[in-house]
């Protein structure tokens, strides 16, 4: 008999000029080289609708998009924040409430990390260049393209992190945002740092599966064992849940 795989639920993006939502392939494409099946989510939906959802997939991946609204971590707008999509926030708060009330896996790449930061109480920069004091630019907007590494990341020891990684203590990370994590949430932990001192991982120790990158993993998974072991360790614990 075929193994049965995980189904692994992906937020969707929003374009809130004609109001479609999309995906890029490059994330299932992941999911599905680390065995596992992906759904695209919808957008609208009640609680409940998402309770049911929570309820019927094995883990989820907040997936990376447009900025988050600077009210729902007590700020106001600043001059470098760009386009937000408030239905698409409140369903992604939703869904992570009725997916941690089940304990299923949860993976937040770039704005995901940052969704699963100010749901859980914590704040982010709206914009890294204006916000931080750096000695040295670091190009979180990077000038190429994804499937190119940018910066290094360094990572924790014992973290979750490092175990996705295979034990390496750095690696190389694409990068392609302007915010970024401020104050950690109550129960998340730092877990890896750009050289410039942003922080570019969490994850919440007390939690099966709970880890949040700022990269892009999914356009490095072909030739970078660490962004491959991230996706398989994260569809390993959506086969346990």
């Amino acid at each position: 008999m075929t193994p049965v795989k995980p189904i692994i639920g992906i937020t969707p993006s929003h374009n809130t000029e004609n109001d479609d939502t999309s995906l890029r392939p490059t994330y299932p494409r992941a999911i599905r080289a680390a065995g596992g099946l992906t759904i695209l989510l919808p957008l609208e939906g009640t609680d409940e609708d998402w309770r049911q959802l929570a309820a019927m997939c094995d883990g989820f991946l907040f997936s990376g998009g447009p900025d988050l609204h600077p009210f729902l971590f007590g700020d106001e707008t600043h001059s470098a924040c760009g386009n937000v999509s408030p239905v698409r926030d409140s369903m992604e708060i939703r869904l992570l409430k009725a997916a941690m009330e089940l304990k299923k896996p949860i993976l937040g790449i770039c704005r995901g990390i940052q969704l699963l930061n100010v749901a859980l109480g914590g704040t982010i920069y709206q914009d890294i260049p204006s916000q931080m004091e750096r000695t040295f630019p670091l190009a979180h907007k990077q000038p190429f393209y994804y499937t190119v590494p940018s910066h290094h990341v360094d990572i924790k020891k014992g973290s979750l992190l490092s175990k996705a990684s295979g034990g390496l203590e750095r690696i190389s990370v694409n990068s392609q945002h302007h915010q970024a994590i401020k104050n950690a949430a109550p129960g998340l932990i730092p877990v890896g740092w750009a050289p410039d001192g942003v922080i570019e991982a969490v994850e919440k120790p007390d939690y099966p599966f709970f880890l949040g990158v700022q990269w892009h993993p999914e356009y490095l998974w072909q030739n970078d064992p660490a962004a491959m072991g991230l996706f398989r360790l994260f569809v390993e614990a959506c086969k346990a849940s």
